[in-house]
């Protein structure tokens, strides 16, 4: 039976197009079928035809091949969001906390990819429920990594009260919230001051944005749990909120979110077993050796 293999990529950027050239190459060699997915693949909240018209011939693939950053694995899990097809994220980017192959790693992982040498790891997304007044239905939406409650203009703040489990936490003034998953918290969360929560803690992180508060700390629920974020009718302006960077909707005041633990996890191809610790040192350049012991070694090299 025919294997097959669908590319998402970065089309615009000259990196991208040479390493698309070497994957057709590799994979065709390899025994493939190759597709490329060249669309856009623009999902706007709320609008899930829009995910089941672009997941045409996705299901038919064994893995979604992703030759790029964060950002292009974002916009390929609309792709796989509810399929059972994994993603394998080679990094064309800066950090790539997503992806599994750098870019140098290429031709290996296509043949571990032929020898079927990879295991698929599940991710959990959040669902999202937005209510905004005068409709009777909520709105639906999902995130890999974050969803952000942020305030529409930036000339003041926005008023918000925080909930858990349908019962009253806290409210403030605010720049924005930023409700991450797990495997966000090295995103956005991360860069507005939150922890960073190993993969398979399986929470919701909340993280304030600026909050004009004395108690406006992360918080992190259980997977039973939800958040409600509300844009009280106080607030000077109305919010938006925007999903992985990418699918926003307005929340006029009164709109209240809701964000819990999703049902359907996405599915990544992971061709390393190394541990989530060596990911972050490796990602993020930390210094392993602290300076005593840099100390001592400089002076037995110069001894």
């Amino acid at each position: 039976m025919t294997r097959r293999v669908l590319i998402v990529t970065h089309g615009g950027r000259p990196e991208a197009v040479a390493a698309l050239t070497e994957a057709m190459r590799e994979l065709t060699a390899a025994g493939f079928e190759v597709a490329l997915h060249d669309d856009d693949l623009a999902e706007s909240f709320g609008d899930h035809m829009s995910a089941v018209r672009a997941r045409e011939g996705v299901t038919d693939s064994e893995v979604v091949m992703v030759l790029g950053g964060d950002g292009t694995i974002l916009r390929a899990a609309e792709l796989t969001h509810g399929t059972r097809v994994p993603l394998l994220g080679v990094n064309l980017g800066h950090v790539g906390f997503l992806a599994e192959s750098e870019r140098e790693d290429l031709h290996l992982a296509v043949q571990r990819l032929a020898e079927r040498d990879y295991v698929v790891e599940e991710r959990s997304v959040v669902d999202v429920h937005v209510h905004r007044p005068g409709e009777d239905e909520p709105v639906t939406g999902w995130a890999l990594n974050e969803a952000t409650v942020e305030k529409a203009r930036r000339e003041r703040v926005i008023e918000v009260a925080i909930g858990v489990d349908g019962r009253p936490l806290s409210s403030f003034g605010c720049d924005g919230v930023v409700l991450s998953t797990s495997t966000g918290s090295t995103a956005h969360a991360f860069s507005a001051g939150g922890p960073v929560m190993w993969p398979d803690v399986d929470g919701v992180l909340l993280v304030p944005l600026s909050a004009h508060a004395l108690f406006a700390r992360p918080l992190v629920i259980g997977p039973g749990s939800a958040y409600t974020v509300k844009v009280l009718e106080r607030s000077p302006m109305p919010g938006i909120l925007t999903c992985d960077g990418r699918r926003s909707i307005e929340l006029p005041v009164g709109s209240r979110v809701e964000v819990r633990r999703g049902s359907t996890p996405l599915r990544f191809a992971r061709l390393s077993p190394a541990p989530f610790t060596d990911r972050l040192v490796s990602k993020f350049s930390l210094p392993v050796v602290g300076w005593r012991e840099a100390a001592s070694a400089r002076d037995e090299k110069e001894g």
